[in-house]
């Protein structure tokens, strides 16, 4: 059928993008692995403590800059059963402007999987379209609008302070 092969498709892109662009890290301090799990760990079980979650583990194993993290909508974000494939519209490193595609494979610690933790905050929130990552007010209020990128940044740092380290050296 046309979804099956489809999704073998798909799935072999996937391949393909993990080989040829791999994960990056980029940032002024990088984080390592067990820092990102503590965080992860320390962070709220609130609607805000979802997102963040979310974006702290998108970031991390895609490489995202803020900037792409904060103009991330649902539609550009397809589920295979191998995990998510990531569409950057524009960038500041892709002047013509064709985007990149980014795979996140489902990760083997269920903890600190990107995919499900992307998964569980979209449910959670009840977002079906428009900005993935938005503001959430004092009141845990969830917004329409997309989270700035320098909330991005915040949002890091606010993280790295959680578990003690220097939020200074750390950007998003």
């Amino acid at each position: 059928s046309d979804l099956s092969m489809q999704q073998a498709l798909v799935s072999e892109t996937l391949k393909g993008i993990r080989r040829t662009v791999g994960t990056a890290q980029v940032g002024k301090q990088p984080f390592y692995t067990q820092q990102v799990q503590t965080m992860i760990r320390a962070l709220p079980g609130n609607l805000q403590g979802f997102r963040d979650r979310a974006l702290l583990l998108f970031g991390f194993a895609g490489g995202f800059r803020r900037s792409e993290l904060a103009r991330l909508v649902v539609e550009d974000i397809l589920r295979e059963k191998d995990g998510l494939v990531v569409t950057l519209r524009r960038s500041k490193t892709d002047q013509e402007g064709q985007g990149r595609k980014v795979a996140l494979p489902y990760g083997s610690n269920p903890e600190t999987c990107p995919v499900r933790a992307y998964r569980d905050w979209i449910e959670t929130a009840g977002i079906e379209q428009g900005a993935v990552f938005r503001e959430i007010d004092r009141y845990g209020r969830l917004a329409a609008q997309a989270l700035h990128k320098d909330s991005v940044g915040l949002i890091v740092k606010r993280a790295a302070a959680l578990i003690g380290l220097d939020a200074a050296v750390y950007a998003g």
